[in-house]
């Protein structure tokens, strides 16, 4: 059996895989860059060969094959990514892949993610209303007839925090939104890592109005357990069914997104302050990931409630694994293992349990 990587070479989670992959004395991986793939329309992999995808993110060259857009920073164009990403993935041909091309299709799209989660009877935050959303004016519609006064509106295939806004209204008719977009002279919407604040409703409208076209999913704003008095949330990574690793991440702002300024919080603290709710929110975590059954690694993104006696999912990752210098949970698998160590161990049987055909059709 041989490793090969559909990846970006210089991404640090190749790297870091590459070097998991070693150590467990293996061939280095053959990597097959992501923009070979777009470019030469698909790739085919021998039948022994164990073939991993890696996010095409962070490649400016391969990001304008996405989004047709040449600006890297550029928030709009998610939803042709999605389409050009999910074509590429399709394209793949043969190998025994971890990466299910139908999951992919649900993980990055937060709607239907959220449906399926649903239909499992796995916890999300509420959803104001369904159907597309045109709009501002259908955002503050649909949250007034649900008495919602707090809501986070995301980009459907976005991730990273790229175009969410944590959105609130007062009693006093006053909008407020948080979010780490930023608007050019132009109107062009950007992700910055500074997160600011949007006071003017003329201005939020105009950002939720420019991102309505590329699909927006609406939720509940749910108020997080706090921990040294920062909002804080759980990155809980699922590697074949078992919850092996989870990251505290707490910020001051509501997205606790690590490059926008979150800080990893202390585990030992949260599992003293969740008690015997520690278990159920592990046990909800790979709830979710099982939603999932042929992706061999999720990571789910766990939000637990105030007093850190409830847990709701707030998205489950298909690249959320990149957690450096992390080790697995003692008496898991994983422990004194990194995400991808667990991964490579994990992968022989996972392969042997979930056979792939040779050839990937169109998502459903």
């Amino acid at each position: 059996m041989r490793w090969v990587v559909v990846g970006n070479p210089e991404n640090r989670r190749v790297r870091l895989f590459t070097d998991a992959v070693l150590a467990a004395g293996h061939a280095a991986p053959r990597v097959v860059p992501w923009q070979t793939v777009l470019t030469e329309g698909g790739h085919d992999f021998a039948e022994d060969e164990l073939v991993r995808l890696d996010s095409p993110g962070e490649n400016p060259a391969v990001d304008a094959l996405l989004r047709g857009m040449h600006a890297p920073t550029r928030v709009e164009g998610s939803a042709r990514w999605y389409t050009n990403f999910l074509a590429a993935v399709t394209s793949l041909r043969g190998g025994q892949r971890f990466d299910d091309p139908d999951d992919l299709a649900v993980l990055f799209d937060k709607r239907r993610c959220h449906a399926r989660l649903t239909a499992a009877g796995v916890p999300v935050p509420p959803a104001p209303g369904t159907g597309p959303l045109r709009g501002w004016t259908e955002v503050r519609e649909r949250m007034r007839a649900a008495g919602m006064s707090r809501v986070f509106v995301k980009l459907a295939h976005g991730s990273s925090a790229s175009g969410v806004l944590a959105v609130e209204s007062t009693s006093s008719g006053r909008w407020q939104a948080t979010t780490s977009v930023e608007v050019d002279h132009e109107g062009a919407l950007h992700n910055s890592l500074r997160v600011r604040r949007y006071r003017d409703e003329r201005e939020i409208a105009a950002i939720v109005d420019r991102l309505a076209p590329d699909g927006l999913h609406l939720e509940r704003w749910i108020p997080k357990a706090t921990l040294g008095g920062r909002a804080a949330d759980l990155r809980v990574v699922v590697v074949a069914g078992r919850a092996t690793h989870v990251v505290v991440r707490t910020s001051r702002s509501p997205m606790t997104n690590l490059h926008l300024g979150g800080s990893r919080g202390d585990l030992d603290a949260v599992r003293a302050a969740a008690g015997d709710r520690w278990a159920e929110a592990m046990a909800i975590s790979e709830r979710a990931a099982a939603c999932f059954p042929d992706t061999l690694c999720v990571g789910v993104d766990l939000l637990p409630g105030v007093g850190w006696r409830r847990f709701t999912v707030g998205e489950v990752n298909a690249f959320g694994d990149l957690l450096p210098g992390l080790t697995g949970l003692p008496g898991t698998p994983a422990e004194g293992l990194d995400t991808y160590a667990t991964q490579v161990s994990a992968a022989a049987h996972f392969a042997a349990a979930t056979p792939r055909p040779a050839t990937i059709g169109t998502p459903r």
